[in-house]
């Protein structure tokens, strides 16, 4: 997202993770819980987007590399992996390039996050979200 003062973008500010147990076949929802990151300074969030079915088990990110003296955005956005085979992407931008897959987890795949957030930068050049690590479900 671009801060309309200062013209410097910022790209992945926060994730969000949702899950939602259905229970019987009428599909009624039965629990449901969430994780967030912390979350950068600026931008909007998304609509949430599920897997067909089952749960989320890798994940990969998109990284803009430092710009030197041009404008750095660090996380632009971030791919995951869904248990029976999907892919779910994220509505970031096209900055930068994706990374390798994190490892797969097994079981009950995702279910704790904790990111790396540049705090606001005053007139410098702000990143925002730089980093992130997923936890598996034991």
């Amino acid at each position: 997202m671009e801060d309309p003062i200062q013209g410097d973008d910022t790209a992945l500010n926060g994730i969000s993770l949702h899950c939602v147990e259905s229970k019987g076949s009428s599909n009624s929802y039965h629990d449901y819980a969430s994780v967030q990151s912390d979350v950068g300074s600026w931008g909007r969030w998304t609509d949430i987007k599920w897997c067909p079915s089952g749960f989320l088990t890798a994940f990969q990110l998109r990284v803009e590399s430092s710009q030197g003296d041009g404008d750095d955005t660090a996380a632009n956005n971030i791919m995951f992996k869904c248990s029976r085979g999907s892919l779910l992407q994220g509505d970031g931008t096209h900055w930068g390039d994706w990374g390798d897959w994190s490892q797969t987890c097994e079981g009950e795949g995702i279910c704790g996050i904790k990111t790396q957030i540049e705090e606001p930068q005053g007139r410098g050049d702000d990143t925002a979200l730089n980093d992130v690590l997923m936890f598996c479900c034991n």
